[in-house]
């Protein structure tokens, strides 16, 4: 068995062989008066009093620690070797993710900071390396309720409740190093174009000379070129001599590899085109219905990260076993591994955002908001499974008013500026300022009523918003649909707890199986027999802590037989072809 927990490369789309993970056991101390950095910490020799397994957060079972009061401060120290023949070139550090202000010390001197809980992030360490034994130190600071960091479904009490659960701190993804040549490929953006098989590519390199680029799909030649790059940016573009499209349950990926000189990227893409058209969301042309669930992406032992990548995989297994063909990866940034694996099972994914916990009137808003999504979108760019963004989540409270503060459209604009192929939806629930889909969630419990409300689509063009039954926004102007895509992305969210009658849900729970079974198909009937709804997304996957609505308990066990359910999500819906 292998020693190093998550040993698995933590991004298959940019990978080099000359990588060392440095997951496994550190040194690890609280530091509940943020005094480290005072103290010194990263110059001394003394041992931290802890240990900790690495990339587990303290909050969680696999760390080692499992301490789930709050932590407003956290401290780790590793050592790692270089070689001398690596000082030849450049040596990156890696974070999957550190929660949330994280300060990285190499040999006792300060390599870099970083703000932001979700996104991954790259440190040049080449000038602070030895050769042999180096000592890496991270302080990171966490505050959830301090209202100017973003912190999702993170309880902002004591205990969990209702649909917030226990908190994340520090590293919560792999740590990794890469060693390159001087001369390497900084990033590249892929654009397939299914209508001309061909893939564009637009790209950064750091120094001067020839770069080579070269597809194959399952191992045979699909095309390649070769251009000459003076460092900065660059355009190529591969005409693909046969056209697999990357659709749902076949991901039918390419692989790329991509050299510079002396340094190769393995990657691969994916060939398809995401639009709306009218009422439909099209995948390559065709009308599919989005068929999916919120996941939010957490686990009973390790809270924010999976213990394995099995886990992550069978987290799309059981999905698709319901007859589910995408998700809401729900205010998380999901880690790259999990959409390795969307990618190639050929499943559909909306990337969001962890707003939650924010205050979106803040003069911070916009700033700190800007920074990590732009980071989210930068990393995940490339992923096909990715067919929209949604950037805000239920901002309860955040009504835009262009005198004072345009969050939620300048966001949405900033979107659209960097990647003009996926529709983005501006907010998710509430409140829509500028939107490409005007999605809705309710949680009504009664088939008649639900029903009722959301056939007046096909009637009289008229969308139920229960947000708009609320008096303060009756008069707000942004709220009010005026025709196009509609998407219920969260529904249903029955309580359901099969050993007790505890734990959290939406409404009254029903009282047999045969009525959660009842209820949920004639709530899912409702939308898959309306031609004006394109797609919904049931709240959810599995239980989470106390929330108890899952298909799924939080173990990953079935409530229901999921052969039932995935006949019932699985029948045509009206708006498809």
């Amino acid at each position: 068995m292998n020693s190093i927990p998550r040993p698995e490369h933590p991004n298959p789309q940019w990978e080099r062989t000359n990588w060392v993970n440095l997951n496994g056991t550190w040194e690890f101390d609280f530091d509940f008066g943020r005094t480290a950095r005072d103290r010194k910490l990263y110059a001394s020799e003394e041992k931290l009093s802890k240990e900790i397994l690495v990339p587990f957060c303290p909050e969680s079972k696999l760390s080692g620690i499992g301490y789930t009061d709050f932590i407003n401060s956290v401290c780790y120290r590793r050592k790692f070797d270089i070689a001398e023949a690596d000082l030849n070139g450049k040596i990156f550090l890696h974070f999957g993710a550190v929660d949330y202000k994280s300060y990285i010390y190499v040999n006792g001197t300060l390599a870099g900071t970083h703000i932001g809980g979700y996104t991954s992030f790259t440190l040049d360490i080449t000038n602070l390396v030895k050769t042999g034994e180096n000592v890496l130190f991270i302080s990171a600071d966490d505050d959830c309720r301090d209202g100017a960091q973003p912190s999702g479904k993170q309880s902002k009490l004591y205990y969990s409740h209702d649909c917030d659960y226990t908190r994340t701190t520090g590293i919560w993804q792999t740590v990794w190093l890469e060693k390159t040549p001087n001369a390497y490929i900084k990033s590249a953006k892929y654009y397939p174009d299914i209508e001309n098989n061909t893939l564009t590519i637009l790209g950064e390199t750091v120094g001067c000379g020839t770069l080579s680029i070269k597809s194959s799909f399952e191992g045979k030649p699909t095309g390649d070129c070769t251009l000459k790059v003076s460092g900065g940016t660059f355009t190529a573009q591969i005409v693909l001599t046969e056209a697999h499209l990357w659709d749902l349950g076949c991901g039918n990926l390419y692989d790329l590899e991509l050299t510079f000189g002396e340094d190769t990227v393995k990657s691969y893409f994916g060939l398809r085109s995401v639009r709306m058209d009218g009422y439909k969301f099209l995948l390559n042309n065709r009308c599919v219905f989005q068929r999916t669930v919120l996941d939010q992406g957490f686990y009973p032992d390790g809270i924010y990260t999976a213990s394995s990548e099995e886990a992550l995989k069978n987290d799309i297994i059981i999905s698709m076993g319901l007859g589910f063909n995408g998700a809401r990866l729900h205010e998380k940034v999901f880690e790259a591994r999990f959409l390795y694996h969307c990618d190639k099972m050929g499943y559909m994914v909306w990337g969001e955002y962890p707003n939650w916990g924010f205050d979106h009137h803040s003069p911070l808003a916009t700033e700190r908001y800007l920074r990590e999504w732009s980071e989210a979108i930068a990393r995940d760019f490339n992923h096909p499974a990715i067919i929209g963004w949604c950037p805000f989540n239920e901002t309860w409270g955040y009504l835009e008013q262009d005198s004072c503060n345009t969050l939620l459209s300048s966001i949405y604009y900033y979107t659209k500026t960097v990647d003009t192929t996926r529709p983005v939806i501006d907010t998710s629930g509430n409140f829509h300022a500028v939107t490409d889909i005007y999605d809705v969630h309710d949680y009504e419990q009664r088939v008649d009523i639900f029903k009722g409300n959301y056939d007046r689509l096909i009637t009289e063009d008229y969308l139920y918003d229960q947000v708009n039954n609320q008096p303060i926004n009756r008069s707000h102007e942004n709220q009010t649909y005026t025709g196009g895509p509609v998407f219920m992305s969260e529904y249903g969210g029955i309580r359901w707890n099969p050993n007790d009658t505890a734990g959290w849900g939406y409404g009254q729970a029903p009282t047999t199986e045969e009525e959660f079974l009842a209820r949920y198909k004639g709530l899912t009937d409702a939308l898959l027999d309306n031609p004006k709804m394109m797609g919904l997304c049931y709240t959810q996957l599995y239980d989470v802590e106390q929330e108890v609505n899952g298909l799924y308990t939080y173990e990953r066990k079935p409530k229901f037989d999921p052969e039932i359910i995935k006949a019932i999500n699985s029948r045509k819906a009206a708006i498809e072809d």
